[in-house]
């Protein structure tokens, strides 16, 4: 498989503060990488210097001549406004071409077929004239990537891309990804906190904490103390946060009749000061 990007011994970061230090990795043709680790740990930083848009503070990056010419395509995470943006789909789609089309002032009959060929590709040709903002979560994603694709089909590079999805959805975009990486030979590089799944759909699997803890196959990964540690962590949050989430219910449900019983309360002293009344 041919090499299309190289990282050796990198170090990236912000105003002489480095946020990620030593990296070193190597993306091929067909590889599928996820990069794991807490909150903070450097992940969007080493994405961002991986993207071009840092500069290393040491190491270097090597890019091939094939990804330079192909370029990546980037899938970045959601923001509210980028959800609810008035576009067709078909118009999202073609901005995955921009890139391409340099000082051009419209797109070329070329890259609107290649937009059109995506949107085939990924089954959702039947939506072109749909606004983006009216689609589901799992809708929106297909023409993110689609719209990725018409940047490149050679790697992409995804930021914490099932966030905000229903399970059936998260199913379907690792269904999606897998196909374009096994099936085409599309590169993989994924941030995710979903352990659960990415041990099951990665081959590879970069553990950060500001420099790297582990990187390697899946199957190594899972039996080391990294991994234990941070799937323990990752269950203890999800306990803290289910049982925050428990104590506010609760909370809400003891509020709810404390007023319910100050209204009934209330109600009949009314009830009775208006007896007495009438009795006088």
């Amino acid at each position: 498989m041919g090499l299309l990007l190289k990282c050796e011994h990198v170090d990236f970061g912000y105003e002489n503060q480095d946020a990620v230090v030593d990296v070193s990795l190597e993306v091929r043709t067909g590889d599928y990488i996820c990069i794991v680790g807490e909150n903070g740990s450097g992940k969007s930083t080493l994405m961002k210097g991986i993207l071009g848009l840092l500069k290393p503070t040491a190491g270097r990056i090597e890019v091939s001549e094939e990804l330079k010419r192909a370029g990546i395509g980037y899938l970045p995470q959601q923001t509210e406004a980028q959800k609810d943006f008035p576009a067709t789909v078909f118009e999202v789609v073609l901005s995955g071409c921009l890139g391409k089309r340099g000082n051009r002032p419209f797109y070329s009959a070329r890259e609107k077929n290649a937009a059109r060929a995506n949107l085939e590709r990924l089954g959702i040709a039947d939506l072109r004239k749909s606004c983006f903002r009216d689609l589901s979560g799992g809708q929106k994603q297909r023409v993110l990537i689609a719209r990725a694709l018409c940047a490149t089909d050679r790697l992409l590079v995804l930021d914490e891309p099932i966030t905000g999805l229903d399970p059936s959805a998260i199913q379907e975009f690792y269904q999606l990804i897998r196909h374009l990486n096994r099936e085409e030979q599309v590169a993989i590089l994924m941030v995710s906190h979903d352990m659960a799944n990415i041990v099951h759909q990665a081959d590879k699997i970069l553990h950060m904490r500001q420099r790297p803890l582990f990187y390697g196959p899946v199957r190594e990964y899972v039996k080391s103390r990294w991994a234990r540690e941070f799937l323990a962590g990752e269950d203890a949050a999800e306990e803290k946060a289910g049982n925050a989430a428990e104590e506010k219910a609760g909370n809400a449900t003891e509020e709810k009749a404390g007023n319910a019983a100050e209204e009934k309360t209330g109600n009949a002293a009314g009830v009775s000061a208006d007896g007495k009344e009438d009795a006088t």
